[in-house]
């Protein structure tokens, strides 16, 4: 089963689950966003946005292939272009740190570890960017909206609670620490086996 993480782009933007490519809750200001669904243009909005990103500060996502079906994707960007992070309760992100958006893996193919590969994904291409952290708004409830990561998910691949709230608490993941620790354990199995090069089930681009 072949599996790749490609930059989100234009010309792969489609590929994102319907409802999703017209969802623009982060990407607009609640007066704004609510303003571009009822003129019925949301998806035109969630384009502008995702090329303004790319022009400005380059890659803000990627899209998971599974036998080159899509199966799930993630966004990411600094809080500047988040305009619905200032609404939260525990804003505002940390300075130092990237907003892990959003995501998501469509439930045929949840329970694989392809959203811990999501976010080791990201963090090694913002720490390349010089960024110490993602951060990200928790969902602590059951229900409520989809485009709010679910806390215990982001808790279960490695991120800590910094601003507790019932609701909305803010997570952070701090990547010099994650990252050594996943090389440290990268690099002892290499030589438990022997230092035999397997090519990885996803190789991040």
């Amino acid at each position: 089963m072949g599996r790749r993480l490609v930059p989100l782009t234009l010309d792969n933007l489609p590929d994102l689950p319907e409802r999703c490519r017209s969802c623009v809750f982060w990407e607009l200001d609640p007066v704004s966003g609510e303003a571009a669904v009822k003129a019925g243009k949301p998806e035109l909005e969630k384009e502008a946005w995702i090329s303004a990103v790319l022009l400005e500060w380059g890659s803000c996502g990627r899209v998971v292939y599974v036998d080159d079906v899509p199966v799930g994707f993630v966004l990411y960007a600094p809080p500047a272009y988040v305009p619905r992070s200032t609404a939260f309760p525990t804003s505002p992100v940390s300075s130092d740190a990237v907003q892990l958006i959003t995501g998501l893996i469509i439930p045929e193919y949840q329970g694989q570890g392809l959203g811990r590969v999501m976010v080791q994904t990201v963090a090694k291409d913002v720490l390349r960017r010089g960024f110490k952290a993602i951060e990200a708004f928790g969902n602590a409830r059951s229900t409520d909206t989809a485009c709010v990561l679910p806390a215990d998910h982001l808790l279960a691949v490695g991120f800590k609670t910094v601003r507790p709230h019932p609701a909305y608490p803010r997570l952070r993941l701090e990547l010099r620490t994650t990252l050594s620790w996943k090389e440290d354990v990268e690099m002892a199995l290499d030589r438990l086996l022997g230092a035999v090069q397997k090519e990885p089930a996803l190789r991040p681009l």
